[in-house]
């Protein structure tokens, strides 16, 4: 099973600590960042796929419940916070767990427990899909079939990304993280915040660059050995 990446959401320099040293415990999981406050998760999310949120409830500028109903395709969420009154709204946001502070680590672990068994099972169930070769995506109020074969590359503008295929260029509105985790990993490679390439467009590359079908992609400077390694 691949590891389960998340982040910690949580204002308080104790807490998030507790946090930090249970999730080191624990082999199947990476810790991706910690965030003070909601919105600086949102920041961070928009560019990166995350599977797990340890989210806290009481939260500066934005509440963690609010930012929970901000997310379209949200991750797995385990709520932590000391306040009960809000695990029935938690749950009704389809919440993993609630964890009520202060926890100790048999129940920290419990509540992971339950999102390595939905990460396995899914998994599993993408490796029995994996014959598919295309996706669905909403552009201009319709859905478009995309073929992996056709797709050359990828590009983040904001709240859009540009799909660029052998055929034609779109528009859709979605984060580059989540139509990362849509395209199968074996044919396709973020090497930029902002670009995911096809593999088989891979025409050369440097340190610097790549190119593919005849456009120069930059490989950002956090992503430098994502192409060598393939290689």
């Amino acid at each position: 099973m691949s590891k389960i990446k998340c982040i910690i959401i949580e204002d308080e320099p104790l807490a998030a600590k507790i946090l930090s040293d249970y999730i080191g415990e624990v082999h199947f999981l990476e810790l991706k960042g910690r965030f003070k406050n909601a919105m600086l998760a949102a920041d961070f999310l928009r560019e990166n796929k995350v599977d797990l949120i340890f989210l806290d409830i009481h939260l500066p500028k934005l509440k963690g419940i609010a930012f929970l109903k901000t997310l379209t395709n949200p991750p797995a969420v385990i709520i932590t916070t000391a306040y009960h009154e809000y695990a029935v709204e938690g749950f009704n946001l389809s919440v993993v767990d609630y964890l009520l502070k202060p926890y100790e680590f048999e129940r920290f672990l419990k509540a992971v427990n339950k999102v390595k068994h939905s990460h396995e099972k899914n998994e599993k169930q993408e490796i029995k899909s994996g014959t598919q070769d295309f996706i669905f995506l909403n552009i201009q109020k319709k859905k478009v079939k995309i073929l992996f074969a056709d797709l050359i590359y990828i590009e983040s503008q904001k709240e859009y990304v540009k799909i660029v295929t052998a055929k034609k260029t779109y528009m859709a509105k979605i984060s580059t993280s989540e139509i990362e985790s849509r395209l199968p990993a074996s044919l396709f490679k973020r090497i930029h915040r902002s670009f995911i390439i096809s593999l088989e467009r891979i025409e050369s590359f440097n340190a610097e660059a790549v190119e593919v079908n005849g456009v120069s992609i930059p490989i950002g400077r956090d992503y430098k050995g994502v192409i060598e390694s393939l290689y």
